[in-house]
């Protein structure tokens, strides 16, 4: 026979399988013994990696390798500025890597915060307080308003207990607690009432349990296992730059190789072709690439910080731009967690209540058409609020609650009426009351008005009702029979279907408390609900033009889960799937079905892993949002993990590359459209780079193979290195976003930055800068120019040729003619490097060191004739690109 849980077992049950009392608890050489056996109540972390491995271990990247021996290899050839500013910029991005590594390993510090420090225990009939890490199985605790569980427990006494569990399990409000044994078969979390878990905080009433997991065998401990067993990936940009590094380091290996041997064959001495050859090298390697995406991320996480998303690691901002898929926490995510009346059933009719939070801003209308409040409306809203302790405050311009929320939706409602609670309460002072409890599941207060005493109700549907012998119809109180009782309870059911939580709300004039529920006049129901934020709906529609699909997952029920999900769009032609029918489905059924749910409801952390991790095998970007403990797991394995920056918790903050400061998720789409303009920028630098070092390798080897002096000298090569990776490229990781940007597709995972057409456009403009500036050397050659001349002019060819591609790689499918000159950044770097560039030709005192000739004006023209044609051989090939003719752009 399988193995019951503690939900499912009786409270006496439960006592006889850990051998303890309800009154007396274990004794204390019992709980000695337990500790020996179970451990310390409290959260272990696996072994820590030293901080100095981790430094150590970023010098493992290829590019760092390479870069590092660029600063040597330039260090060695004489030219310390270059080698500085190479070492600063590894060891930036050294420093930036161990940091972000460092932090994240934070994360179940965090958890360990959330523990209870102490515990109120009964050991051997007396109660004391102990530290909560000496906490056993069996251990009975006493709990009250304001605790925080210590352990994971099964509820032996509730006296109104309720607990505040949206950390652990995403649901909105309080849970009541109960002490009877669930046998409905396998529950989730949020629907084990009988039990309260570590970490979570008693929000009303007190009670007593019993203790029935510590440590790490609590839920708090399993998400704590599943955090140190989630591997954080790598990004789609980590994986395309290690590419880039690595086939940039053969090809300097095999160009160093190559020039040298044809040069030493040809006769010239061996040392000038290896100094030669480690100059093309140096030039071949990248050394701005690490600043270049450091600065375009560091500038989008400027960007984003203005659009309330504060980024924890860099690289996550491009990761964003190929988002899939965007898996969001309900609660606090796509609500607004704050309850909200939506809904009045007043004399027979249905009002629908606008607005959402606890903004009194809003009205009233009937089947779409506004309507001013009636009597009978504003009575009711006026007993509701007389009967309710919450307080709306406005605090540094936010609208808010002191109190229950549920009190607060209530009081909400009644301000849109005009009804203000501080007032009613003035004129209608409480003398008396009878409290809100699990057995009454009502609360009545009695207030004094006009020499008179009333008494105002509110609580579950049937228990006011079945208290009512009239109820209110045009401000008189006429009969309730059994008819309309049926008809008022139908109204109240399709209230429930729509995933609103329903009250009913009555009142008694000339009363006293002890008659008080009694014979009341029925004014009404009120149907209320944790709604979405009004810019979601936006949001999910903006996500579904860019290709994003929208998924809800929480642990929140069903139905409350399909009405949100349907009023945002989310949930369309999909599916809702529960915790306990995704434990009946094996992980490949599930990864072949998951395109087809769009809704995930009472599911656990296991759970959000599963569907994570569904996605990404799918070959999805996966984008996980959520506040709660109960999401941290999860948003360690997404390839984004985002976390709420006002109702988030320290330990999803801190296993989250992203927080949103306004818990908005329609800024998510903000910083989706950030990743996607920083992805565009730092290709465009890549285009920019690969095709200059094409356009430079093939001038040298060209020249070489077809017996021709060299070209250029080995300053010159680094100097057009210096050049070209120098602003124009740091300009390009400003360059402003394309318009279409928001309307493609994201692009796959796998595709990287070098797409077919990407490819073909740099290797075009390589091969035509190649032809071009042998083409002009040899015709310099040829014209009878002196050497040097003609190496000058096949410098400035391909300096200039050079910045020509800079203007034209701004995109890779839009033409240059669009907006030629919108980077202003880039149109200063190119005319300082214009002013360098005339200064190291005509400078007499330069002309040695670079190896330089003063121009004359006729070469300046042919010069730049020959350059600007790039210009148009690219934007042919960009009409191809356009034309789909070459493959797709994205």
């Amino acid at each position: 026979m399988e193995k019951k849980e503690f939900y499912q077992l009786s409270f006496q049950e439960a006592a006889i399988e850990l051998k303890t009392d309800l009154y007396t608890g274990i004794d204390k050489p019992e709980a000695q013994n337990r500790f020996a056996l179970y451990g310390p109540n409290e959260l272990t972390a696996s072994a820590r990696v030293s901080p100095w491995v981790l430094f150590f271990s970023q010098f493992k990247n290829i590019l760092i390798q390479i870069l590092l021996s660029a600063t040597l290899l330039s260090a060695f050839l004489g030219h310390a500025v270059e080698s500085i500013a190479i070492a600063v910029i590894v060891l930036f991005a050294v420093i930036l890597s161990f940091v972000q590594e460092y932090r994240a390993e934070r994360a179940i510090e965090a958890l360990k915060r959330m523990a209870a420090p102490t515990a109120n225990v009964i050991r051997g009939k007396e109660e004391e307080k102990i530290p909560a890490r000496e906490l056993v199985p069996g251990d009975i605790i006493l709990i009250k308003a304001g605790d925080k569980i210590p352990a994971d427990s099964r509820v032996a006494q509730s006296f109104n207990l309720q607990v505040e569990e949206a950390a652990l399990t995403g649901e909105s409000v309080a849970v009541e607690k109960k002490i009877d044994a669930l046998t409905s078969g396998d529950l989730g979390l949020g629907d084990r009432n009988n039990m309260v878990y570590s970490g979570t905080i008693v929000s009303y009433g007190r009670g007593r349990a019993m203790v029935t997991a510590t440590g790490m065998n609590t839920e708090f401990g399993k998400i704590t296992g599943m955090l140190q067993e989630v591997k954080t990936a790598k990004t789609p940009l980590q994986i395309n730059l290690d590419h880039v590094g690595k086939n940039l380091a053969k090809a300097a290996g095999v160009i160093v190789v190559i020039i040298v041997a044809l040069g030493v064959f040809r006769g010239q001495p061996f040392l000038e072709m290896v100094i030669f050859g480690i100059a093309l090298a140096v030039a071949v390697v990248p050394e701005a690439l690490p600043a270049v995406v450091t600065i375009s991320l560091a500038i989008g996480v400027q960007r984003m910080v203005k659009r309330n998303a504060l980024i924890r690691r860099l690289p996550i901002v491009e990761t964003l731009g190929c988002t899939s898929v965007i898996c969001s926490d309900k609660t606090g995510t796509l609500t607004k967690d704050e309850m909200t009346i939506r809904k009045i059933f007043v004399s027979g009719q249905f009002y629908d209540v606008d607005g959402a939070g606890y903004d009194p801003a809003g009205g009233f209308s009937i089947k779409g058409a506004p309507v001013k409040p009636t009597e009978d409306l504003a009575a009711l809203l006026r007993a509701a609020t007389l009967a309710s302790d919450a307080r709306l405050i406005k605090e540094e311009g936010r609208w808010d609650i002191k109190g229950d929320p549920t009190e607060g939706a209530l009081i909400v409602a009644a301000a849109k009426a005009g009804l203000d609670k501080t007032s009613l309460e003035k004129d209608n002072p409480r003398i008396n009351e009878i409290p809100f409890s699990s057995e009454s599941k009502r609360m009545t207060t009695l207030c004094e008005e006009k020499g008179a005493q009333v008494a105002y109700s509110k609580g579950a549907d049937e228990v006011i009702l079945n208290n009512c012998g009239l109820y209110l119809r045009e401000g008189k109180a006429e009969l309730l029979d059994a008819r309309l009782k049926s008809e008022f309870l139908n109204a109240s059911a399709e209230m429930a279907k729509q995933a609103l939580r329903v009250l009913a709300v009555a009142y008694k004039p000339n009363t006293k408390i002890e008659d008080a529920e009694k014979n009341m006049i029925f004014l009404g129901f009120v149907g209320m609900i944790d709604p979405p934020r009004p810019e979601a709906k936006v949001a999910v529609q903006n996500c579904r033009d860019s290709g994003i699909k929208p998924v809800m997952i929480t642990g929140d029920h069903p139905l409350t889960a399909q009405a949100i999900a349907r009023e945002l769009g989310i949930l369309q032609k999909g599916r809702v799937v529960t915790g306990i029918e995704l434990d009946r489905i094996s992980d490949a059924d599930l990864e072949r079905d998951i395109e087809g749910i769009d809704v995930y409801a009472r599911v656990s952390p296991a759970h959000k892993l599963r569907v994570v991790a569904a996605f990404q095998k799918r070959g999805h970007v996966v984008a996980m949002t959520g506040d709660g403990v109960n999401d941290a797991p999860a948003l360690k394995k997404a390839d984004v993990g985002i976390a709420m920056g006002i109702t988030g918790t320290d330990v999803t903050k801190e296993v989250a590359a992203m927080t949103l400061t306004d818990d908005n998720f329609a800024s998510i789409v903000a910083a989706v459209e950030e990743g996607r303009h920083i992805f565009g920028n730092i290709k465009k630098y890549l285009m920019y780079l690969i095709s200059s070092n094409i356009g430079e390798i093939g001038l040298m080897a060209g020249a070489t193979l077809l017996g021709m002096p060299i070209p250029l000298t080995a300053v010159q090569i680094l100097y057009v290195n210096l050049a070209t990776d120098g602003l124009p490229a740091l300009a390009l990781a400003v360059d402003p976003p394309e318009a279409d940007l928001m309307r493609r597709k994201p692009r796959h995972q796998s595709s990287g930055i070098f797409t077919r057409p990407v490819v073909i456009l740099m290797i075009v403009g390589g091969i035509w800068s190649t032809l071009v500036n042998i083409g002009i050397f040899a015709w310099a050659l040829k014209s009878g120019m002196s050497l040097k001349e003609a190496m000058t002019m096949t410098f400035v060819s391909l300096v200039l040729i050079q910045f020509f591609k800079a203007y034209n790689y701004r995109s890779d499918r839009q033409s240059i003619m669009r907006r030629p000159f919108a980077n202003k950044w880039l149109n200063m770097s190119v005319l300082w490097e214009l002013i360098l560039l005339i200064l190291i030709v005509y400078l007499p005192f330069l002309h040695k060191p670079f190896g330089t000739f003063s121009l004359p004006l006729l070469d300046w023209v042919i010069v730049v004739a020959v350059s600007i044609t790039v210009i148009p051989v690219l934007e042919i090939v960009k009409w191809m690109i356009r034309k789909g003719l070459l493959g797709s752009a994205v």
